[in-house]
């Protein structure tokens, strides 16, 4: 792909409205313009990114066994009338009429929707357990939309919901989908962290929160030490993670605090992903019973699970940047290499920088020649700013001697190395 032919409108400067550095860098970096209060269009460079984070998150929540649905964004307020929400949500939610006078709504979430789907299809205990999961674009109108994707009103989100025989078979559910989130997470390259969460009036001890580690973060956390190297291992089991203390400021107690003083971590998260049980809550209001082995009928024990699917584009930024731009992690990286010829009139350059770049994708590596004529500066800078983790930089001078430069974006280091050593 060449820049000249791309759609990328950086900026040098930070917007005025932009108080967070996510906001700032995915504006400036040419990801995200806003169209309304709280409302983003993804300009290609995002929509890689948001798309590449969309897909590990696919990808995992298959292999944990669930099914992806898709459900419509548009839905009848009489469901929610059932399940006794639609009063009690608030005005966050999006209340709209159609031509005969029938309330609807933009959904901010899809309970009803989904147990609505399953009581419709499903009539037996064998056809248990069931998660069904979608990645689809939600709505909620927050009276003071603020920080870019972090508070908007319009964002994309995962949500799975999962039916249960019963609460002993809906706790290896949610467990299931606890440990494919730290999977989903770690192949995102991002370092997240499980927090048991209130369960409010429902009640019981399943539900946690999922935050990335960041320095900006919009919460405090207070965990055990021994976190730290659970986290570093390669592999991360339930049995490591799940008795950990770990919680949010809002839930911890200093005065009742089982860790000691000099074994308690203080750092700062990002919540990204919820998961939740609860219960017979969705199946019992909406009438969504079943049969059981012994013929009689049952209410199946439901769970939710959410990832902040845009939230973790912005996040992941907030946890990987540095005075110059972002730098991506591989894994969501919206291109893997950047070339910059620095003398785009010259054909040798030229000639060069398309022979490495066929080169390249060739090895299936997504590549961006930078073939502008802005400033040597100028095609620094930006390279810097939207966080490609490789730079190559190709130059008459470097050409003599049939050499390149490489420049590590997360590390800064760079290299002179030979032209052969990419043909070899």
């Amino acid at each position: 792909m060449l820049l000249s032919k791309y759609f990328l409108p950086t900026l040098k400067d930070n917007p005025l409205d932009a108080k967070i550095i996510s906001h700032q860098l995915m504006i400036r970096a040419g990801m995200i313009r806003q169209t309304a209060s709280g409302i983003y269009s993804w300009l290609p460079l995002g929509l890689k990114v948001l798309r590449k984070v969309e897909n590990v998150i696919r990808q995992e929540m298959d292999n944990s066994g669930a099914l992806e649905i898709l459900m419509p964004t548009i839905q009848p307020a009489e469901l929610w009338q059932e399940s006794g929400r639609y009063n009690a949500y608030g005005k966050e939610m999006l209340r709209i009429k159609d031509r005969h006078d029938r309330d609807l709504l933009y959904g901010p979430t899809h309970e009803e929707v989904v147990t609505d789907l399953f009581r419709k299809n499903i009539s037996s205990y064998k056809d248990l357990p069931k998660n069904l999961y979608q990645i689809h674009w939600k709505f909620r109108d927050e009276i003071r939309p603020r920080f870019g994707l972090m508070r908007g009103r319009e964002f994309l989100m995962k949500d799975s919901y999962s039916f249960d025989v019963n609460e002993e078979e809906a706790k290896k559910t949610y467990y299931l989908i606890y440990e494919t989130y730290f999977k989903i997470f770690r192949k995102l390259g991002l370092s997240a962290i499980a927090l048991k969460a209130d369960t409010g009036a429902i009640g019981g001890d399943l539900s946690h929160e999922f935050h990335i580690l960041a320095d900006t973060g919009e919460s405090a956390i207070y965990y055990d030490k021994k976190l730290d190297e659970i986290l570093a291992k390669k592999d991360i089991s339930l049995d490591d993670t799940k008795d950990i203390y770990a919680m949010a400021d809002d839930l911890h107690d200093p005065k009742n605090c089982p860790i000691n003083q000099e074994n308690l971590a203080v750092k700062r998260g990002i919540e990204v992903g919820h998961i939740f049980n609860f219960g017979d809550k969705y199946s019992k209001s909406m009438k969504a019973s079943l049969l059981g082995k012994d013929g009689k009928e049952f209410y199946p024990n439901m769970g939710s699970y959410g990832i902040g699917v845009s939230r973790v584009v912005a996040a992941a930024i907030e946890a990987n940047h540095d005075e110059n731009g972002i730098i991506w992690p591989q894994e969501i990286a919206p291109f893997d290499v950047i070339i910059i010829n620095i003398a785009p009139k010259n054909q040798d350059c030229v000639d060069i920088c398309q022979k490495i770049y066929q080169k390249l994708t060739d090895q299936g590596k997504e590549v961006l020649i930078d073939d502008s004529n802005q400033t040597l500066g100028q095609k620094f800078a930006n390279a810097d700013l939207i966080g490609v983790p490789k730079q190559i930089i190709v130059g008459p001078k470097l050409l003599v001697d049939s050499k390149y430069e490489v420049k590590y974006r997360a590390s800064g280091k760079k290299e002179i190395l030979e032209l052969s050593s990419l043909f070899c």
